[in-house]
C-alpha cells in the first residue's frame, strides 16, 4: 500500500483520534488569542472571553438534551453531520467580521461539538477489540489533551504568523476532511447512550456521596477554566509586547494530563485511595496558582506544570471514582459528572473575571485559591461520607 494511500485513509481508530485532536482544537483555539480579538473590535476582557465560554457551555447540558438524537439515528449520520457543521461554522467563523456573528458562531460551534464527542468515544469502544478498549479509551483522553494544547499553540503561533482568520480556516478544512474520512464508519455502532431523566439526575445528585464528589469536580474545573481563561489578558499586562506565539506556548504545561492520565492506577497505588490522589493534586493545585503571582513568564510556565498536573490528577481519580461509587446507572453517573464538569469550566471562564476586571490578577488569583479550598472541603467530605458508608455497610 503506498504512502499516499495510507495516509488518506488510516485505520478507524486513527480516523476518531484525528477527529477528536481537531476538535478539541476548534474548541479551545480562540482562548489564546482573546486579546487579538479584544483589540480588534474594541472589547472588555469579559467581551472577549465570551469566545470560550459559548464553546463549553453546551458541553454542561449536553447529558440531558443530547439522548433524544443520539437514540433515534444513526450514529454514523450524527458524527459526520455534527463534523461537517463544525467544519463549514469554522471556516464562516475566519471569514466574518460583526463581533455578534462570531458569538452566534461560536455558540452553534458549541452544539455541535458534544454530538461529536459522545459519538467518537463511543465508537471507540464499539471498534476496539474488547481486550483493547480500556487502552482505546486511554489513548483518547491522550488524543484530548493533546488537541486542547495544539489547539492553543498553534492558534498563537499562526496568529502571529498570518494572523488569527488563517488557523480557524484551517481547522475548518481539516474537519472537512474528517468528514471525509469518516464515510466508512460503521452504520450501526452501539452509542451506549444513557439519556437521563430529570427525576433520575436529583435523585443521585442528593445521594451525599455523588453530591460531594460532583461540587469538587465543578469547583475544580472553575478554577482551571478561569486561569487558563484570563492568563492571556494578563501577560499582555506585563508585557504589551508578548506574542500570541508566546501565549499559546505558555499552555505547555496542559501536556501533564497525558502524564498523568497514563499514571492513574500507580498513583492511587502509592497514595492508597483515589481520594487521597485527588487531595494531593489539590494542594499542587494550591501551588500552582501562587506561582502565577510571580508576574514573570517563565515563573508562570514553570506554575503552569505544576497547575496542570494537580488539575488532571483531581480530574483524572474523580472521573474514575464516580464509576466505583456508582453501583448501578454508571452512564447516568457519568454523565452528570460531565455535566458540573463543564458547567464549572464554563462559569468559571466567565464569572471571575468580573474580580479581574476590578480589582486585578492578585485578588482573582486569590478568589480562585478559595474555590480550590471549597474542593478541598468537598473532598473532605465526600472522603469521610464514604467511610460511613463503608461503616454501616460491615
Amino acid at each position: 500500500m503506498s504512502l499516499l494511500t495510507r495516509f488518506c485513509s488510516p485505520g478507524p481508530l486513527a480516523k476518531i483520534y484525528f477527529c477528536t485532536i481537531i476538535t478539541f482544537c476548534s474548541l479551545y483555539a480562540a482562548q489564546p488569542i482573546q486579546p487579538v480579538f479584544q483589540q480588534e473590535f474594541a472589547l472588555s476582557p469579559l467581551q472577549a472571553i465570551l469566545f470560550t465560554t459559548l464553546m463549553m457551555l453546551p458541553l454542561g447540558f449536553a447529558p440531558m438534551f443530547y439522548g433524544i438524537l443520539l437514540e433515534s439515528l444513526s450514529a454514523r449520520l450524527i458524527v459526520r453531520t455534527a463534523i461537517l457543521l463544525l467544519g463549514i461554522l469554522e471556516l464562516l467563523f475566519s471569514l466574518t467580521s460583526s463581533y455578534l456573528l462570531l458569538l452566534v458562531i461560536r455558540g452553534l460551534q458549541g452544539m455541535v461539538i458534544p454530538a461529536i464527542l459522545t459519538s467518537l468515544v463511543s465508537y471507540i469502544s464499539f471498534t476496539a477489540p474488547r481486550e483493547d478498549v480500556q487502552a482505546a479509551v486511554a489513548r483518547y483522553i491522550a488524543a484530548t489533551i493533546v488537541g486542547g494544547f495544539l489547539g492553543r499553540f498553534l492558534s498563537g503561533l499562526f496568529t502571529d504568523l498570518f494572523g488569527w482568520r488563517f488557523f480557524f480556516f484551517l481547522l475548518g478544512v481539516l474537519l472537512l476532511w474528517g468528514f471525509f474520512l469518516l464515510r466508512n464508519l460503521e452504520k450501526d455502532a452501539n452509542l451506549q447512550y444513557s439519556r437521563p431523566r430529570f427525576g433520575e439526575v436529583v435523585a443521585l445528585v442528593r445521594q451525599p456521596v455523588f453530591f460531594w464528589l460532583y461540587l469538587s469536580i465543578f469547583s475544580v474545573f472553575f478554577v482551571f477554566a478561569g486561569l487558563l481563561n484570563f492568563l492571556p489578558f494578563q501577560l499582555k499586562v506585563i508585557n504589551p509586547d508578548f506574542g500570541e506565539t508566546g501565549i499559546g506556548f505558555m499552555y505547555f504545561g496542559y501536556v501533564m494530563g497525558v502524564v498523568v492520565s497514563l499514571n492513574v492506577r500507580r498513583m492511587i497505588d502509592c497514595f492508597g485511595s483515589e481520594t487521597r490522589v485527588a487531595l494531593v493534586g489539590l494542594f499542587l493545585y494550591l501551588v500552582g496558582i501562587l506561582g502565577f503571582m510571580v508576574p514573570d513568564h517563565r515563573a508562570m510556565f514553570m506554575a503552569m506544570f505544576v497547575f496542570c498536573t494537580g488539575m488532571f490528577m483531581a480530574h483524572s481519580l474523580l472521573s474514575g471514582y464516580v464509576n466505583t461509587l456508582a453501583k448501578s446507572k454508571k452512564g447516568i453517573a457519568n454523565g452528570v459528572y460531565i455535566s458540573f464538569y463543564y458547567l464549572g469550566g464554563a462559569i468559571g471562564s466567565f464569572a471571575p473575571g468580573v474580580l479581574y476586571e476590578q480589582f486585578g490578577w492578585n485578588i482573582f488569583l486569590t478568589a480562585l485559591m478559595v474555590m480550590v479550598g471549597g474542593a478541598l472541603y468537598f473532598l473532605v467530605r465526600l472522603q469521610r461520607t464514604v467511610a460511613a458508608v463503608q461503616a454501616d455497610q460491615h
